[in-house]
């Protein structure tokens, strides 16, 4: 496995007492030179470009991005820029891409640590702490380039709105979420599995509040049943860490031991598929857990 971060990942900044705070990239930057220090491989991340950008967002929600340069800006009360926002959310998608063209390119996994997240974001504005949808932009491009079964399976506390609805028509791309519901941002019900030639690839598996690893553990023996029903060329991994017992923002009672059985679930599936999988950060905001939680998740996958 690789990781693909970078120290710039910091330069993002967000106001005082935000949850999603630069010492998040702190946290991935102790990981990553840990990984090396091991003899693994840390890649630096590269900026999307407009034309892998445009595969799932408005052309005007990137002129607006982009106006945003070099200013902090609120978005809407819980999304905010800095000077340097709009260029590390590039890098952020860019990652994103490059994660999911290594695992491609040489069947070998790869962690993308990066921030803003992504999953929040729709087509034509920003959403959630979320600039750019990361992951979406990292399926699109694998679709651009030839395949036409990707999975991206979405294991935040809170629902992937953005990615659901960029590809809630697409058979291209299956679109599978644990989350807690009903809880921000408000979709992700069960009967919400997509449209005409989509029907069918929306898998949504709501939790209520609460939910346990026990809870989690059978949710994703049935993820498990739709992979293996889908086959997918590539599994991208919405890896947010949101749902552990000590995350601020939720009411989830998952244990970091949790949270690396769901990954190594995930990774056996994919072994089991021959499918190459790709990993990109969501949430999590409790530094600890979210250490934990993504030590846990590297020793699942290798």
């Amino acid at each position: 496995m690789i990781l693909i971060s970078s120290p710039r990942f910091q330069e993002h900044t967000t106001p005082p007492g935000h949850p999603e705070r630069p010492e998040r990239a702190e946290v991935f930057d102790q990981v990553a030179s840990a990984w090396r220090d091991k003899g693994g491989r840390v890649v630096e991340p590269r900026a999307a470009t407009r034309e892998e950008l445009l595969r799932v967002h408005d052309a005007a929600h990137l002129d607006a991005m982009e106006t945003t340069r070099g200013r902090a800006v609120m978005l809407d009360a819980d999304t905010f820029t800095s000077p340097e926002s709009y260029e590390i959310a590039l890098l952020a998608a860019g990652a994103a891409v490059q994660a999911a063209e290594h695992a491609l390119d040489t069947g070998e996994a790869a962690f993308a640590l990066v921030r803003p997240p992504g999953h929040h974001a729709e087509r034509d504005k920003p959403m959630g702490f979320c600039l750019f949808n990361n992951v979406a932009v990292a399926a699109a491009a694998a679709i651009a380039r030839g395949l036409s079964r990707v999975a991206v399976v979405d294991i935040d506390v809170h629902h992937g709105n953005g990615t659901q609805w960029m590809f809630y028509g697409d058979p291209k791309v299956l679109y599978v979420s644990t989350h807690q519901f009903p809880f921000y941002p408000g979709t992700g019900a069960a009967d919400e599995t997509g449209s005409g030639a989509g029907q069918g690839f929306t898998v949504n598996l709501p939790l209520a509040a609460g939910a346990t690893d026990a809870d989690f553990a059978a949710a994703y023996r049935k993820v498990a049943v739709v992979l293996d029903g889908y086959l997918p060329e590539l599994l991208l991994v919405s890896a947010g860490f949101d749902a552990h017992e000590d995350d601020p923002l939720a009411s989830m009672r998952m244990t970091t031991a949790g949270y690396a059985a769901v990954v190594k679930s995930l990774a056996d599936t994919a072994a089991r598929l021959g499918c190459p999988m790709a990993l990109v950060t969501e949430g999590g905001y409790d530094l600890d857990a979210l250490r934990a939680c993504l030590e846990g998740s590297f020793d699942s996958i290798i």
